[in-house]
């Protein structure tokens, strides 16, 4: 099959488009011909940080069809429509940016007819990511929620999964057409984070604070974010950002800074954000994002993409 690989650490140029075998799914797992690949920061930071052996293939997220099941599948999977994660996690070797992959069954996620691969493919990690910072503790309903950077991957899908609970949303944007993408997804007022007046327009939208804070950028966040909180509010933060600021305001508020990475959640805590995902796709929630696309033979061109904050979602289509 083709597959992008790299050998070694390093930055894009590492990357090539190589055959390599195409993998058989063991017992309890299956096989995916991937249509679609989702291209998320991590799969730029593992190739620059983790070093393979022999080789590795990045790629988390994707879509396609099971053609393949290992002992103890239930063979009726051939043929189904999946979106899949972890692809390239724990140690596998086999990422979503290939033609085939192979991952345990329950991360080869049924995915319904009417929804595209190019949605499927931009599932996983994002939307996982943001349904625990969300849900992790229970239910929103009548709670405000604020979500720093609405129309980014996780912020968009945090944006729609809080008004889905019956929350209220406010979401940070830096343009007009950010803006518009957080809207969309179901924001119900949309702040400029770098305006003067941030702090004041949130409060407006919460009066009494927000009561949980999905956050992309703590340390350039900090500020505003313990302007609005309200006492006992709670901060998910799900990407890594310096913090330089005094701890006592977090303790006058008796905050919660709950600091998320997916990929060390244990099984019990993704396979309920999963769960979570598939019920808010069902009804049809999560729509997804504006896609920018690669071809395979220009997977380090998507990796730059990503790197550089493309808006939207970046995806690769496979051959």
């Amino acid at each position: 099959m083709l597959a992008a690989v790299y050998r070694t650490t390093g930055g894009p140029e590492v990357l090539s488009v190589e055959e390599v075998p195409t993998p058989e799914p063991g017992p309890g797992e299956v096989r995916v011909r991937l249509r679609v690949a989702g291209v998320n920061p991590t799969d730029w930071k593992m190739r620059t940080t983790a070093a393979p052996q022999d080789f590795q293939i990045p790629g988390q997220d994707g879509a396609g069809e099971v053609d393949a099941v290992g002992e103890g599948v239930d063979p009726a999977r051939v043929g189904e429509r999946v979106w899949v994660w972890f692809a390239a996690a724990r140690g596998r070797r086999w990422g979503s940016a290939a033609q085939w992959t192979v991952l345990p069954s329950r991360q080869a996620v049924r995915l319904p007819d009417e929804v595209s691969y190019d949605v499927g493919a931009g599932l996983g990690i994002p939307a996982m990511t943001a349904w625990h910072c969300l849900f992790a503790d229970g239910s929103l309903d009548g709670q405000t929620v604020l979500v720093a950077g609405g129309a980014g991957a996780v912020g968009n899908a945090a944006v729609s999964l809080a008004r889905r609970d019956g929350a209220t949303v406010v979401a940070t944007a830096s343009s007009p057409e950010k803006a518009a993408l957080a809207s969309a997804a179901g924001a119900h007022v949309v702040v400029d984070y770098r305006a003067d007046d941030a702090a004041a327009r949130v409060r407006a939208a919460a009066p009494d604070g927000v009561t949980r804070i999905v956050e992309v950028a703590l340390g350039a966040n900090v500020t505003l974010d313990l302007a609005v909180i309200a006492p006992r509010g709670v901060v998910s933060t799900y990407a890594d950002d310096e913090l330089r600021t005094s701890t006592r305001p977090l303790m006058v508020a008796n905050t919660t800074l709950q600091f998320v990475l997916i990929y060390g959640l244990p099984d019990a805590a993704l396979d309920a954000a999963a769960a979570g995902v598939i019920a808010a796709l069902a009804d049809g929630t999560l729509r997804g994002l504006p896609v920018t696309r690669f071809s395979l033979a220009d997977v380090a061109a998507a990796h730059v993409a990503v790197q550089s904050g493309t808006p939207g979602k970046v995806l690769i289509d496979l051959p």
